[in-house]
């Protein structure tokens, strides 16, 4: 009993604590790199209007699976004041299918309309307590949580969304409404963090 107790504890420290609705945006001086090779912040990028941060990577079936609708988001809402992130976490391959030149050829194969960078150490992730790919954090322009979650409640196919989470979320908070649902379950891949 001892030792499960023992792997409960180290289990919740192996993460960082997912943030809450209301909690302010962290690490937004962090340095990350761009697909471009630029150093970035979230503070350097933020939107007027919003800030989505969306954790994902280049090869999760989840990721692939919603991809779609990262482009969708990024076309309907950018013009908006809504800025838009994908932040790759993935450390333990980074040699790999997660490098920053396999994330730049995958951006340019799925022309990806918004900025797609590298957390060098997971450290965003960490701070964000995010777990999957995909993992969506909503900020508003005050850089307060408002939303976090999945995108939809269908990541399969597109056309047999019912609820579309994150765009209503958007909605409402760019019509200055309640949002009525702030949290939905993350689904996805685990972020390799090591």
């Amino acid at each position: 009993m001892r030792q499960f107790t023992i792997f409960l504890i180290f289990l919740s420290f192996s993460y960082g604590v997912e943030l809450k609705i209301g909690s302010v945006m962290p690490k937004k001086e962090l340095k990350l790199i761009d697909t471009e090779g630029k150093s970035i912040n979230l503070n350097s990028i933020k939107g007027s209007e919003a800030t989505l941060v969306v954790f994902s990577c280049n090869t999760c079936p989840w990721v692939i699976k919603w991809e779609d609708r990262y482009l969708e988001i990024a076309k309907n809402y950018t013009p908006k004041g809504v800025s838009m992130v994908a932040i790759n976490s993935n450390v333990s391959r980074f040699d790999g299918d997660d490098s920053l030149e396999k994330m730049k050829k995958h951006a340019s194969k799925m022309n990806y309309n918004f900025i797609y960078a590298q957390d060098p150490n997971a450290e965003l992730a960490y701070a964000f307590g995010a777990t999957k790919t995909p993992h969506i954090y909503l900020f508003d322009k005050n850089d307060i949580l408002v939303y976090r979650g999945a995108i939809d409640d269908n990541a399969r196919d597109a056309n047999k969304v019912t609820e579309p989470f994150l765009a209503n979320a958007l909605d409402a908070l760019l019509s200055k409404k309640k949002i009525k649902k702030t949290t939905s379950k993350a689904l996805g891949c685990s972020i390799k963090y090591n």
